[in-house]
């Protein structure tokens, strides 16, 4: 009786995890298989084509758009990391209790609503004067970039000795060259994860890109919403095909290689 309710439990729970699943990705299964249409009907199978990637490829928008995005993903991503991983090492060495403000500090970006911090940033843009375009946007991104770094930085941070970098100072070491040698091997899963975070998060913001954004200057993603109002053409199918294919590859790379760096050690 015992072995018969675990197998119904078992089955049930493999029943709800796929029924999961199902909700989550079969719109993205279908939108995928759409981009391999030939016909531009979301009814209809007019056979398999290529058509609509030569033809996301072959346009100046999309391929401006994409150029603006991946250069805002990694240039936020970069500088974030590099701030990010500063504010770790100093919030590390503060006391308990003003560590425990910092951080605390630091989840609100992540807890507020991105309208809020779009339009507070279009906000404070507009305040000091400067004009909206492609700068504000990666000073918006390296924004809320920041936090998700620090958060992915610090638990690594505190698993490190301090004793091992004060021995490096001790034997001859300077700072930076201890910690670079000593700190920053033990954190680097961590400034990979924090990196791979803040370049996924950037890549497929909207919101905050348009509210931050000026005129003429585009993302995929304001990009993609500009073509939904328009009507969507099969080519967009495409690109939200590229664009989930490159972030699930960074999320795959973000959970993996940390872990096979770890069982290597």
């Amino acid at each position: 009786m015992n072995r018969f309710l675990r197998f119904l439990r078992r089955t049930w729970q493999n029943f709800y995890l796929v029924l999961i699943m199902i909700f989550l990705y079969a719109p993205i299964a279908t939108m995928m298989v759409l981009s391999f249409n030939t016909s531009k009907s979301r009814t209809q199978w007019g056979g398999f084509t290529l058509h609509w990637y030569s033809e996301m490829f072959a346009s100046r928008n999309i391929m401006a758009a994409l150029h603006n995005t991946l250069l805002i993903a990694f240039l936020s991503a970069v500088i974030a990391t590099v701030i990010g991983v500063a504010a770790c090492i100093a919030i590390n060495s503060m006391g308990a209790a003003p560590r425990a403000i910092v951080m605390g500090i630091t989840n609100i970006p992540m807890l507020n609503a991105d309208i809020v911090t779009g339009i507070s940033l279009m906000l404070a843009f507009i305040a000091f004067g400067i004009s909206l375009g492609f700068k504000t946007i990666l000073i918006a991104h390296i924004t809320f970039n920041i936090p998700y770094v620090i958060l992915s930085v610090m638990p690594k941070l505190k698993q490190t000795s301090r004793s091992t970098y004060e021995a490096a100072m001790d034997l001859g070491a300077g700072p930076v060259y201890a910690f670079f040698k000593v700190v920053f091997p033990d954190i680097l899963p961590g400034v990979l994860s924090g990196f791979l975070l803040a370049f996924t998060m950037s890549l497929d913001d909207f919101i905050i890109t348009h509210f931050t954004r000026g005129a003429g200057v585009n993302t995929l993603s304001t990009l993609i919403y500009s073509e939904v109002r328009r009507g969507i053409r099969p080519s967009m199918y495409a690109l939200s095909t590229v664009i989930f294919v490159t972030v699930l590859i960074l999320l795959i790379i973000t959970n993996f290689v940390p872990k096979k760096r770890g069982n290597k050690v």
